[in-house]
């Protein structure tokens, strides 16, 4: 059973740490994970794990919670917050320091738009629940020919928005949604060869300190066989 009280710390254990319910290879709460770490906010984790028992995230405890049975939930500043990039966004805004968004309006607007083709375009599509629903037959296929189909198109907006990262050579919100995606392609042996933009950035991010920090194997539910 989900125990709401029961927190597991990833920092110090200062009761008063935002908490951020996390599961070890959810994409939405890696992307939570890398913009807390790369603005040094401190954060207690409390897993979720979305197989046990059919699904913590399902439990009536954690529906209180997050009333779209998913993950990540964030509790900070006295609120609990739902969707990732509408945590990151709120992260933006209330530590200006450490800015993962652009002052230029037209760069903003274009982290905001890989962010979205990632977040509604590809993720949705291929995560755990939708996976279920298509059957363990045709699964990968189904998450294959979607992956591809949304980095082709995030191949393209880089062309024109990348430096070093995503939107320049500042890292921003789009990176951080970038990461875990590649992740995700590769677990679905997507052939990444048609996208050495996405490729070179990914291998740009892969030794930030931060970034390193929030992969599934550095997480406290992490289990010991899916570290390699």
């Amino acid at each position: 059973m989900f125990d709401v009280c029961k927190i597991i710390s990833s920092a110090v254990g200062d009761r008063h740490l935002p908490v951020l319910y996390s599961y070890w290879r959810s994409s939405c709460a890696w992307r939570v994970r890398i913009a807390l770490n790369l603005k040094e906010i401190p954060y207690d984790i409390k897993p979720v794990s979305l197989i046990k028992a059919g699904g913590e995230q399902h439990s009536n405890e954690y529906r209180e919670i997050n009333p779209m049975e998913q993950v990540p939930s964030l509790h900070i500043d006295g609120s609990t917050l739902i969707e990732s990039l509408n945590i990151m966004q709120y992260l933006e805004e209330t530590r200006p320091h450490r800015p993962l968004m652009p002052n230029d309006c037209i760069k903003r607007a274009k982290v905001r738009e890989i962010c979205e083709v990632i977040a509604s375009g590809i993720q949705p599509l291929q995560n755990l629940t939708v996976l279920i629903h298509v059957g363990e037959e045709k699964k990968d296929e189904w998450a294959k020919h979607w992956i591809k189909r949304g980095f082709k198109a995030v191949e393209k907006l880089l062309a024109s928005s990348a430096g070093k990262y995503c939107v320049g050579d500042d890292i921003t919100i789009a990176d951080c949604c970038l990461v875990p995606q590649v992740f995700n392609a590769r677990r679905f042996h997507v052939d990444l060869r048609p996208y050495p933009t996405i490729l070179r950035i990914d291998r740009e991010l892969e030794s930030h300190p931060a970034i390193r920090a929030a992969h599934p194997s550095n997480q406290p539910d992490c289990p010991p066989e899916a570290i390699k």
